[in-house]
């Protein structure tokens, strides 16, 4: 079957423009509470870890794995998602997505155990991530090219909003109900999902026979590339990178899931993905431009939570407040898009979008140990800015730069390099920190004499001359030492996401400019 008869039978043909009708905007709605629900529990664990830790009795290291399976199960689908709806049918497939992510969810909830919780995350992983592309594909292929800038608005929040909304949601019901409550919440919602789907999406005939025709070679592929590099960039430095047999393994694993990849591109008629649009100057600079803005999403909603437990000593939902800021200037944008998509250049709204952003991070460099949340609001408001222009019209780019028939395929692969990038972005963070740190303690500890007066008066002060309150001191000294250390690394973790920002502006140089006055179209 082509992609073309698997866009038709979705309820889009490739050959007329869809009807914006009331079953075009429930599956709109679908696509979009879908997405938010999958990208919600990528971070809402997150706030609960430790609790969830200690009552399933799993150490910090093995729970770790509660959020690494869930990504690596996710990244491992959202590329997949094409090659099922061709077979299975959009409608039929999320219905089936929408069911099973409820009952891991539950699952998880229902956990006393490691191993149960992680079948659960897996399975979340492996349902959730086919809701986060195929809510751009019903975007592209059910709505007119005239009402797509709305669709790609509300697409656009959710992945703005869940990863914003996770923490703060997660350590709302940690701190005053109960961490059970962070899954169980999936259930109301994955109803109303089914009921949206069943009256929104028409049914078509499924494509069972392709299934046995299937790039095998590619599917294989595919899962242990993207699987075992997700592994290797959440647990690598955990693990010491190459030093650890266990990265060295799946770095051999990945790479021959590469090379698997690419055979199936070359001997199937029908490879699971087509990977020759990365080629296409337009999608590929699209491409690059979402790992990096999945990079500092995912980054800095790591970093700012972490500074704030670490300096100011705040608690998850505390934290969750200040990242929530971000998303205020977003939601502002959103009424206003499709009239920005008709009067902005395409490559002038990301480049702006990509330089606010930069901006912001830059604006993070100066931060002290008597730094707490009220220090990140403006940051965090130019941040929502620059996250609102980049994202919004970076997902425009993403499906006016292939024809409908390979919408399936690019969002994908759209959606697949930003949580690649957001792996990337978390990998950087906790090598540079590991590496970071000592070097600032070392470079301090060079400028503070132990024979120096102010020393010498300092532990006088603090110790008197008591030898164990002495010790003290020293002690207390260190720790002021490494908790400016500490400050310097965020400081320094802002400034290299800033730069990484504004390096990806020129590739905007590569996109097609839309023609003025159109809001999306498929060429």
């Amino acid at each position: 079957m082509s992609s073309a008869e698997a866009t038709a039978d979705a309820g889009a043909p490739a050959s007329s423009e869809p009807r914006a009708d009331a079953a075009a905007w429930l599956a709109v709605a679908a696509g979009t509470i879908g997405a938010l629900m999958a990208t919600l529990d990528i971070s809402i664990v997150n706030a609960a870890l430790p609790v969830i830790q200690g009552e399933i009795g799993a150490s910090g290291t093995e729970g770790t794995w509660i959020s690494t399976a869930y990504l690596v199960a996710e990244i491992v689908m959202i590329p997949l998602t094409g090659w099922f709806v061709r077979v299975l049918t959009l409608r039929t497939f999320l219905l089936l997505m929408t069911v099973f992510f409820v009952v891991f969810s539950v699952l998880c909830g229902l956990s006393s155990s490691l191993t149960m919780m992680i079948i659960g995350r897996v399975g979340q992983g492996f349902t959730g991530g086919a809701m986060i592309p195929t809510a751009l594909t019903i975007v592209s292929t059910r709505l007119p090219s005239d009402k797509q800038p709305i669709g790609i608005a509300l697409f656009g929040l959710t992945i703005v909003l869940g990863p914003i909304l996770g923490p703060l949601i997660g350590g709302y019901l940690t701190e005053h109900v109960s961490w059970h409550y962070a899954f169980f919440l999936n259930l109301p919602v994955g109803i109303g999902l089914v009921l949206l789907l069943v009256v929104g999406m028409p049914p078509a005939k499924a494509h069972l026979r392709a299934f046995f025709k299937a790039d095998w070679f590619g599917i294989l592929g595919l899962a242990l590339f993207l699987g075992c590099l997700t592994t290797v960039l959440e647990e690598g430095q955990r693990e010491l990178w190459f030093q650890s047999e266990l990265i060295v393994g799946l770095s051999l694993a990945s790479f021959l899931g590469l090379v698997l990849l690419i055979v199936g591109q070359r001997r199937a008629a029908e490879p699971v993905i087509d990977l020759s649009i990365l080629f296409e100057r337009s999608f590929g600079s699209v491409f690059l431009m979402s790992l990096v803005t999945g990079a500092a999403l995912y980054g800095i909603l790591y970093l700012i939570p972490q500074f704030l437990a670490q300096i100011p000593d705040y608690n998850a939902y505390q934290s969750g407040l200040i990242v929530l800021i971000s998303g205020i200037p977003t939601l502002m944008i959103m009424p206003f898009f499709p009239f920005l998509v008709r009067t902005i250049d395409l490559r002038l709204a990301i480049a702006i979008g990509l330089f606010i952003y930069a901006l912001s991070c830059f604006a993070d460099t100066a931060m002290t140990a008597q730094s707490d949340g009220g220090d990140f609001y403006f940051s965090q408001l130019l941040r929502g800015v620059g996250q609102g222009f980049a994202l919004l019209f970076l997902n425009q780019a993403a499906t006016s730069s292939v024809v409908r028939e390979k919408a399936d395929d690019a969002s994908g692969l759209f959606n697949a390099a930003r949580n690649l990038g957001g792996s990337f972005g978390l990998a950087l963070i906790s090598t540079l920190q590991d590496r970071r740190v000592t070097f600032h303690v070392e470079r301090i500890s060079e400028t503070v004499n132990a024979n120096s007066v102010q020393v010498q008066e300092r532990l006088q002060e603090l110790g008197g001359n008591d030898p164990y309150q002495r010790l003290q001191a020293l002690k207390m000294l260190f720790g002021t030492i490494r908790q400016q250390a500490v400050v310097m690394i965020y400081n320094d973790l802002f400034f290299v996401f800033g730069i990484i920002l504004l390096v990806s502006i020129p590739l905007v140089l590569l996109l097609r400019p839309l023609p003025r006055g159109q809001g999306m179209a498929m060429h």
